[in-house]
């Protein structure tokens, strides 16, 4: 492709997903990476080196090059919003690491903001993309499964919680080359520490655990499974009703209402599926991450990764589904749906609205968590029914000077 005709991009944040997108756009003769950046001068300089293009420190020299056409942000969870929300003014598309969000109203922001500048904007659901998850969700969304009464996902904890906390953690010198102050940017401050951030890269998410950064195992479980789990039910643009904490004595575990009766129940193991709802053969093979059982009026099917086949009944399912394998692979067409639809303006398959609700699913869930107690949701107003104490947790204050 002539270079005249390749989108241009520039990569914010080099983590290790920022390197896998380093490497992946590396792959695309489409694409022209002319720029990356990063607040560790160690991160930057290296992928300055690898993709043979200019760095930077500050995301906003890069929002400000006139030749760049789109960016993938793949930063902290508490940069995402607004990073995207920076983006779409300056006239970007944007490809943005999940959660998109850490708050209901930021996120709500960060979606009118794509539509208000007819920007393209991809949530970084991958998994949605893999084609044997995307052929079994699109059979469960056209009720061939029957109407879906239950459906099952992983919420693990992380520690002692199911929701991230503010542990207070010694202050240790700022490693040379790294613009801390730029790293926290919109959270509240905490002094450095290396559990935040260090080099080599330890993990994906290491900061998660602290609710200034990150969504705990919103981060790691919930903003895989939420995009999937409500595209599959045809209500991907929506969201719950009702979130049903177990103190109710409706439930053992924490559970979602929607309002055509469906309901999703968040486990911390698959084992609780066998002990507590009793809704599969005591045979059934569940294993894997990042999906959900759905059980039905016709049987049920699973949609996990890493944990072998999909597995479901009666085996008639599969006849009518007519697999071609029963494996689920890494490989998806997440990135060019994005640039496919960067070039002919339409929306992507994960776009800013489903991003948006993917996220406030795992933020209601959180809330009423963190409440000890149920909450009724209005998916339209995105209010909490008369609960003052719940609604003030839709948002939090920026560190100033940043701002939406």
């Amino acid at each position: 492709m002539a270079p005249s005709e390749r989108i241009t991009i520039g990569l914010i944040g080099i983590g290790a997903m920022g390197r896998g997108h380093l490497a992946l756009l590396a792959g695309y003769p489409s694409v022209q990476l002319v720029a990356v950046c990063d607040v560790d001068r160690v991160r930057c300089d290296e992928a300055k080196q690898r993709a043979n293009c200019a760095g930077y420190n500050d995301y906003r020299e890069v929002l400000a090059r006139p030749d760049i056409d789109a960016v993938v942000i793949a930063t902290p969870d508490h940069w995402h919003s607004l990073q995207s929300i920076h983006a779409a003014q300056a006239g970007k598309d944007v490809y943005c690491e999940k959660p998109v969000s850490l708050t209901i109203h930021e996120g709500r922001q960060m979606a009118d903001t794509m539509r208000r500048y007819g920007r393209v904007f991809q949530t970084g659901t991958q998994y949605r993309s893999m084609r044997t998850i995307h052929k079994i969700c699109e059979f469960i969304r056209a009720g061939k499964l029957g109407r879906i009464k239950s459906v099952f996902t992983i919420w693990a904890k992380s520690g002692d919680s199911y929701v991230p906390g503010d542990p207070v953690l010694p202050a240790e010198p700022v490693p040379e080359g790294l613009d801390w102050d730029l790293w926290v940017g919109p959270a509240a401050w905490h002094p450095y520490n290396h559990r935040y951030h260090r080099n080599p890269v330890p993990g994906v998410v290491p900061w998660s655990f602290c609710e200034a950064f990150g969504a705990a195992a919103i981060t790691g479980y919930h903003s895989h499974a939420a995009d999937v789990i409500q595209y599959a039910l045809g209500i991907e643009t929506g969201g719950p009703v009702e979130i049903i904490h177990p103190s109710s004595g409706q439930f053992p575990t924490l559970t979602c209402r929607y309002a055509n009766g469906t309901r999703l129940h968040l486990v911390e193991n698959w084992n609780m599926v066998h002990k507590l709802y009793n809704v599969v053969p005591v045979t059934a093979r569940l294993d894997g991450l990042f999906g959900g059982l759905f059980v039905g009026e016709r049987g049920w099917i699973t949609t996990m990764y890493g944990g072998g086949p999909i597995q479901g009944g009666p085996d008639a399912i599969f006849d009518e589904l007519e697999m071609e394998r029963r494996e689920v692979d890494g490989s998806n067409n997440h990135h060019t749906n994005w640039l496919d639809c960067i070039r002919t303006r339409s929306l992507p398959s994960s776009h800013a609205e489903i991003g948006h609700r993917s996220a406030s699913l795992g933020h209601l869930t959180a809330i009423a968590y963190k409440l000890g107690r149920s909450l009724k949701w209005d998916p339209v107003a995105e209010t909490f029914h008369g609960d003052d104490e719940a609604n003030r947790l839709r948002s939090r204050a920026y560190r100033e000077p940043w701002r939406i």
